[in-house]
């Protein structure tokens, strides 16, 4: 056993917090997750992401950083040469980086060399993630062409698993627990694609989950004006509004069937470590990016600048190494994914070289803390003109035929929707200030599903000016970073 601990990050693609069995969903099936609160993870009910998208969501939990410090704030910003990244620092501690999964977080013009030891590729090419878009999206201006909807995926050719990326790359990540290469603890990073749209799962996922056993989802408004703009223009392109109940049902229950293959996947990485002897000696995160609206408010995928829960709370389960302090439970305490490095740093005894805004989970994980935050924060959204943020780059939002059209070429417009907006949520109120539209307060406690927009009612004014101020407070802490090392003059 290496002095430091093996560390394993885990991070699944767009999966809501709420589509786990321990947060009380009985149409959930995620077994390995459960059974690890169980025994030796603190999983937490009340962690948020920092933007509700790829890039700039893994651009945070990799740095510390709030979307705004850099200006992480679209799919093609990522992290420059000079900007804190966790796996360097770890590669530059020591450990031997395995990054085995999608990337979303250094530019395609960088070498991933100074991030990791192996940017993994399987000797085999596997088969393709999904079917082409034209197998399954249907005609255009066909109510399913913007759903994301396959169904049920076929093996590839695999026999004990599907063939394709996601199972190669796992694959990979066990051969390596098995075979290390080196002395040097281990950091293996597994950034994978599901439950990431479009909706489509093999068996024996596809039918582990039971449609009659999944719980109401937030039904459309009657009126989209106490929403963001942005939610009813990607409603009225989705096209989505007639489907029957049956249909989203099923397209819910394959998005919780490809939960049920994370879940497994998971479980065979935890196995593995068990076989090899490695599991005690091994600190795990287990993570999502952001979430998915998965048919809440008649909705597929998510948006850049919108904050429901669906959207922006995320699974976060954590096990320390034998050596450290757990109370494995279920935690409701705030927490943020920037709190991840922050707590690899803490558990490593490294001192940041960068000035960044997480906090140690180990308090919350030893039982020693659960007020750990008194508000977590989200942001998103652009400038009125601020081409460079638009997401011009994107295929999708050129034509009709992108399966993102719908929101992407909203994002290309000059209305408001596009508008900067920012979160600021406590365990009951959510507020969010928008710069080119009507600010936002919901009281979760009797409105969770944030359809009741309060930001004008007396009786929560206080509370309004409340969370104003807890944000203007955030921003004045958050708003730039000053290097550690100074200049020469």
């Amino acid at each position: 056993m290496p002095d430091r601990p093996h560390i394993v990050i885990f991070v699944p693609d767009q999966w809501r917090a709420d589509v786990m069995g321990h947060h009380g969903n009985p149409g959930a099936v995620t077994p390995h997750l459960d059974r690890a609160v169980a025994t030796d993870h603190v999983s937490f009910s009340s962690a948020f992401c920092q933007n509700p998208v790829c890039t700039p969501s893994r651009c945070s939990f990799m740095s510390g950083w709030y979307p705004h410090v850099r200006g992480h704030r679209t799919m093609f910003h990522m992290m420059k040469p000079d900007e804190p990244v966790l796996l360097r620092t770890l590669k530059q501690e020591g450990y031997y980086v395995w990054w085995g999964g999608k990337n979303d977080l250094i530019p395609g013009q960088a070498s991933m060399a100074d991030y990791c030891d192996v940017y993994y590729r399987p000797s085999a090419p596997p088969g393709p993630l999904w079917p082409d878009g034209a197998t399954y999206r249907g005609e255009p201006g066909g109510d399913a062409y913007y759903s994301f909807y396959v169904g049920e995926l076929d093996m590839q050719g695999g026999v004990e698993h599907r063939n394709d990326p996601e199972w190669a790359w796992i694959q990979g990540a066990i051969d390596l627990i098995h075979s290390p290469p080196t002395d040097q603890p281990l950091c293996i990073y597994l950034p994978l694609v599901f439950p990431h749209p479009p909706y489509g799962v093999e068996e024996p996922y596809f039918s582990a989950i039971d449609r009659d056993g999944l719980p109401p989802r937030a039904m459309p408004p009657e009126s989209w004006e106490d929403m963001p703009a942005i939610v009813g223009a990607i409603h009225e392109r989705q096209g989505l509004g007639d489907w029957a109940e049956e249909r989203w049902t099923e397209l819910r229950a394959v998005y919780y069937a490809m939960c049920t293959r994370m879940d497994h996947m998971y479980g065979l990485v935890c196995e593995a470590l068990r076989e090899a002897g490695m599991y005690d000696d091994t600190a795990l995160f287990f993570f999502a990016d952001h979430g998915d609206f998965t048919g809440d408010y008649g909705l597929v995928e998510k948006t850049q600048n919108t904050f429901q829960d669906c959207l922006v709370n995320v699974p976060l389960l954590v096990k320390p190494p034998r050596d450290v302090p757990i109370q494995p439970r279920v935690s409701d305490a705030l927490v943020e994914l920037i709190d991840v490095p922050a707590t690899i740093e803490d558990l490593l005894g490294i001192e940041p070289a960068h000035t960044h805004f997480g906090r140690s989970l180990l308090p919350v994980i030893a039982g020693e803390e659960e007020d750990h935050r008194d508000a977590v924060f989200c942001e998103g959204g652009r400038l009125p003109g601020e081409l460079q943020a638009m997401e011009l780059e994107s295929v999708s939002s050129q034509t009709a035929d992108g399966a993102y059209w719908p929101r992407l070429s909203i994002q290309r417009a000059d209305g408001p929707e596009h508008g900067k907006g920012t979160m600021c949520r406590t365990s009951r109120f959510k507020y969010v200030r928008r710069l080119l539209e009507r600010d936002e307060l919901y009281d979760l406690r009797s409105d969770p599903w944030e359809r009741e927009n309060r930001i004008d009612d007396p009786a929560l004014s206080d509370v309004a000016g409340g969370l104003r101020d807890r944000m203007l407070t955030f921003y004045q802490e958050t708003c730039d970073v000053v290097p550690v090392v100074p200049d020469d003059r």
